[in-house]
């Protein structure tokens, strides 16, 4: 027999957006069940060492910070389901999906934290020396490398401006590009070329991060010229690999409007164009990308669908007494 859950607010996706929206939601009385996804607790459960999260004096470690962020919601009455959504119908309240498994979710309201994933290059030792040197986030860990040689691979406005940013901490930066011109804004570009500390190296493609030391960490990249062929390494402490991000919404096309991959909301809000329907976090954030704004955009979205229902509510008592 095919299971059926229902609840007053069902959160899709379990990284700080969907796990403070639940916290929210059952602090609420809304009994909030969170389909956890492919990868519970989200991309923080990748990362290593997390020094900007409010609220700790010491580097916390991502997995830990996840794992009490959902103990929290789970002791307020929040409930966790492990399971992968296939089908999403959105066309009538309440709201349907279906795990892979066949199990129904019935929500009252639909928050969306799904959120999105960094594009990796797929080269050797990228995914082994993640977070040992080799990172997808310059504003999470460039801190760590305060006065150290690091390298940015990608030519686009992220990649531009994250080897911007890593100015601050850094005064050797550069810029490693397969091809010889950016596509980042030109205002973008015009700061880049002017700054002291970065270089560009032109027609360059990273063939392998390369490990070593004790602890192991990363040593450098082999890089391949993309006209002549010639292979050659750079020796670097840190690589922020900046070719893109990818929103995890492939169950919402055609049925919410996006921006690139990403859910559009009403400004200032979590509405999405469907009533009830709310998402928050980076599945609708392309500039930020923080731990600490999913977390505050999932508070939004639980506000949010509270007063919906809250006004639905009263609504339907309005009828009832007529």
């Amino acid at each position: 027999m095919t299971a059926t859950h229902s609840t007053r607010m069902l959160i899709l996706g379990s990284g700080p957006a969907g796990l403070s929206a639940a916290i929210y939601g059952a602090r609420a009385g809304l009994a909030p069940i969170v389909v956890q996804g492919m990868q519970p607790g989200g991309q923080l459960t990748i990362t290593t060492d997390v020094e900007n999260y409010p609220g700790f004096r010491d580097v916390v470690q991502g997995p830990w910070l996840m794992e009490e962020m959902q103990a929290q919601a789970e002791h307020v009455g929040a409930q966790m389901m492990y399971d992968q959504i296939v089908s999403v119908d959105l066309t009538q309240r309440p709201f349907r999906l279906i795990g892979d498994g066949g199990t129904i979710y019935s929500g009252d309201t639909l928050v969306i934290c799904t959120g999105a994933q960094a594009k990796w290059l797929g080269v050797e030792g990228e995914a082994h020396l993640g977070g040992k040197g080799v990172s997808a986030c310059a504003t999470c860990d460039g801190f760590f490398y305060r006065g150290k040689k690091v390298v940015v691979i990608g030519g686009g406005n992220t990649a531009v401006e994250e080897a911007l940013y890593l100015t601050n901490h850094s005064h050797d930066v550069t810029l490693i590009h397969r091809r010889d011109s950016l596509r980042a804004e030109k205002i973008l570009q015009d700061r880049l070329f002017a700054h002291p500390r970065i270089h560009v190296l032109w027609n360059k493609a990273v063939a392998r991060f390369v490990g070593g030391g004790s602890p192991e960490g990363l040593v450098g990249v082999d890089l391949i010229d993309t006209v002549t062929g010639e292979a050659s390494h750079m020796p670097t402490d840190g690589a922020f690999v900046a070719i893109g991000h990818q929103p995890a919404t492939a169950l919402f096309e055609g049925l919410l409007p996006m921006d690139e991959g990403y859910l559009l909301v009403e400004k200032g809000t979590s509405r999405t164009n469907i009533a009830g329907v709310f998402a928050a976090g980076d599945v609708t954030d392309k500039v930020y990308r923080q731990a600490v704004t999913a977390a505050g955009m999932g508070c939004m979205a639980a506000l949010d669908a509270e007063k919906f229902l809250a006004e639905a509510d009263f609504e339907a008592m309005a009828v009832a007494a007529e």
